[in-house]
């Protein structure tokens, strides 16, 4: 039987959310594999890993752009909605793999420093908006989960807000792109954690980004001053 919604109140309960655990079994990445795509309802992608301080990556590349910060070519997505069986058995295939989550979907990402994120975070927390997930990763970024299409509109969106002409450090990631998951590391330089981690209630309906960007774009811009 495969995991449903009504079977926990939150994944921020999970084992693999529990921060210090220093070593994880093959049976619990595939827990963590099957959490995601029948908990959350992503899709996801096994991922190369590289040599501590972002060094040889694992895909075999040894001109690799991106040391252990993008997919296996040779591996499977596991699709969203995959069962505890299912992502076991297509995890066991790539043993060792970075569990990688395909942008643009069921998620865009909007892309900003982690200190920035905070802020802005603690803000939006405090106004009562419904967020989605929000993951840090080694390299002190903070990328905050929104309903796909947000890459598309993203220049439109700070037009309108009158953030177009800012110097802002913003970005969005959309279709094809992918995230690094808690708790793999990214390229080498340490693992990903969640600032906020998703829950089921809305793992599966990130907010618009238009609800959020006002406020991201505003940290942003008092962070360049």
């Amino acid at each position: 039987m495969g995991f449903t919604i009504g079977s926990m109140r939150t994944i921020r309960d999970m084992p693999y959310m529990r921060q210090g655990a220093r070593r994880r079994t093959r049976a619990s990445a595939c827990t963590t594999v099957a959490e995601y795509t029948g908990l959350c309802g992503w899709a996801v992608a096994p991922g190369a890993r590289a040599s501590r301080g972002g060094g040889e990556c694992s895909c075999g590349d040894a001109h690799c752009a991106a040391p252990g910060a993008h997919p296996l070519p040779f591996a499977e997505e596991i699709p969203a909605g995959a069962t505890l069986e299912e992502a076991t058995a297509a995890w066991e295939q790539v043993p060792g793999a970075a569990v990688l989550l395909p942008v643009g979907s069921a998620f865009d990402v909007i892309d900003v420093a982690e200190r920035a994120g905070i802020h802005a975070l603690v803000r939006l927390e405090r106004m009562g908006l419904r967020l989605g997930p929000v993951i840090a990763t080694p390299t002190g970024r903070a990328q905050f989960f929104v309903a796909p299409g947000a890459a598309a509109e993203l220049p439109h969106l700070l037009y309108r807000m009158g953030w177009d002409d800012a110097d802002l450090d913003l970005r969005c990631l959309g279709p094809g792109d992918h995230v690094t998951a808690p708790p793999s590391d990214l390229g080498g330089l340490g693992p990903v954690r969640w600032l906020r981690p998703p829950a089921l209630d809305g793992a599966q309906q990130p907010p618009e980004a238009r609800l959020l960007l006002g406020t991201l774009a505003y940290v942003c811009h008092r962070g360049r001053a």
